[in-house]
């Protein structure tokens, strides 16, 4: 995945993540991972070499939290 056109999708998870609860189990990791995104970012826009690999990373373990605090609210 090229940096660039991960932008979009990093600023579309750190939207998300930003707005889970702060009440929720999962919002000390979300802010951990806005975090470490928003530095991804900022390098990504000021067009620094960013690892792919950590990009993924960071993006695979944003989603996951997401979809973690998203069945706190869901489950019976």
């Amino acid at each position: 995945m090229q940096a660039e056109s991960s932008l979009g999708l990093i600023r579309l998870l750190l939207v998300r993540l930003e707005r889970i609860s702060v009440d929720s189990y999962w919002a000390h990791r979300a802010s951990g991972i806005r975090g470490a995104l928003l530095r991804v970012a900022e390098e990504i826009e000021n067009h620094r070499p960013v690892s792919s690999l950590k990009t993924k990373r960071l993006l695979n373990d944003g989603f996951e939290i997401l979809r973690q605090a998203v069945g706190e609210y869901t489950r019976p």
